[in-house]
């Protein structure tokens, strides 16, 4: 009898685990179709880098990254005139809190405060000094890469492929 409980509890526990192990590769799956460029592959030419992004099946383009070290994930958006930060996230990367401004968004107009961004990664693309807006209305989560940052490198659309290229000056 007691061989009998020993054998109900190693099947429940191995249910159990194989669950566990189950759950944890299909969240893997979810999180790579959401952001596909987790590591974006980066080439280093002889007068410039260049990182390929692959869109998620929402069709943007999301990508890890950092600011001032401190990883992040960003969705590139040509139409945000900077960088968008959400409040929390810019309170966790210790961005200092500037002036006030108003910006208008999708959703309406909305009081934001100015931030400068020392150091911005993308794979070995390096930006320094970028301007940033915090949005305290923002959900976290997602950084908007916005063109304060873009138009400081090239970037070209083929078919679902955004490459960015920074040359050397």
């Amino acid at each position: 009898m007691n061989t009998k409980r020993t054998g109900q509890a190693m099947m429940t526990a191995a249910l159990v685990g194989g669950m566990i192990m189950l759950t944890y590769f299909f969240s893997g799956i979810e999180q790579k179709k959401q952001n596909p460029n987790l590591s974006p592959e980066t080439k280093v030419l002889a007068n410039s880098i260049e990182v390929a992004l692959v869109q998620n099946r929402q069709g943007h383009y999301v990508v890890n990254g950092k600011i001032n070290g401190e990883r992040v994930t960003f969705l590139l958006d040509t139409g945000a005139t900077d960088v968008v930060i959400p409040e929390s996230t810019a309170r966790e990367l210790r961005l200092k809190f500037g002036r006030q401004g108003v910006a208008i968004t999708a959703n309406g107009r909305v009081v934001i405060h100015e931030t400068n961004i020392a150091r911005l990664e993308i794979g070995k693309i390096t930006l320094n000094n970028i301007k940033a807006s915090i949005n305290p209305g923002m959900p976290s989560g997602a950084i908007l890469l916005g063109m304060s940052a873009l138009s400081k490198i090239e970037f070209t659309q083929t078919g679902k492929t955004l490459t960015l290229r920074q040359k050397y000056i």
